[in-house]
């Protein structure tokens, strides 16, 4: 059994190095390529303002995340769900991966491995050198519906990425026709058809011998 997280997470900014801070997780679970149902949701206060430039992209407000808990308070719970095994799998992971990471550490929790993360987007660029790779570029590629998108949002993204990953693996259909094999029935030994004979009377092979003679050159005396 295979368990994928994929996830997205919200920022201040760019860089935790330079002051940003993570202010929204969100993680849905699939298993063996399959949805379950199952996420992970979090808001976070990062104990600072949030630039308007960064409120523009994902609508979360200083003032709307000033009451919500600090990572410290969230992070026992987030761990517990990522739990010691589990894929995780981001749109250019680097980033939410430093994130993650950064708060980790700065809280004296032991950080994810790098090793733990996919990103479909280095997937996306090797698919598809040269074309735009985005999520939203991606979701008109695939036929993902993405309509009610009109900001970004951590697990509205991650639900998003989720059939967008599928499509990059080969889609929902990969490994349909083998299954479909190993589910029918077993067959017997062929059993053998009786030789079929098409008698042909007098009058017929009459008939036919009169229609060579009127053959001029036939290709088969040639």
């Amino acid at each position: 059994m295979t368990r994928e997280l994929i996830f997205d997470t919200e920022t201040t900014g760019f860089d935790p190095m330079t002051g940003d801070r993570l202010i929204e997780i969100g993680l849905v679970e699939m298993v063996d390529r399959s949805l379950t149902g199952s996420n992970y949701h979090a808001y976070v206060n990062p104990e600072r303002d949030v630039p308007e430039s960064a409120f523009k992209i994902h609508g979360l407000s200083t003032e709307f995340l000033k009451d919500k808990p600090v990572f410290s308070e969230v992070m026992d719970e987030f761990l517990e769900y990522v739990g010691s095994d589990s894929v995780l799998v981001a749109h250019n992971a680097e980033f939410d991966m430093r994130f993650i990471n950064w708060e980790l550490e700065n809280a004296g929790k032991p950080i994810l491995h790098t090793k733990r993360f996919i990103d479909t987007l280095a997937i996306a660029r090797t698919k598809f050198p040269g074309a735009a790779n985005s999520l939203d570029a991606l979701c008109k590629r695939f036929g993902v519906n993405n309509t009610h998108r009109t900001l970004h949002g951590a697990l509205l993204d991650a639900e998003i990425l989720a059939d967008v990953y599928i499509e990059l693996l080969g889609g929902r259909q990969t490994g349909l026709d083998l299954a479909v094999e190993k589910s029918a029935a077993p067959m017997g030994p062929k059993k053998e058809r009786p030789k079929r004979t098409f008698p042909v009377s007098d009058e017929e092979l009459s008939a036919h011998q009169d229609f060579v003679k009127t053959l001029k050159d036939p290709i088969w005396l040639n």
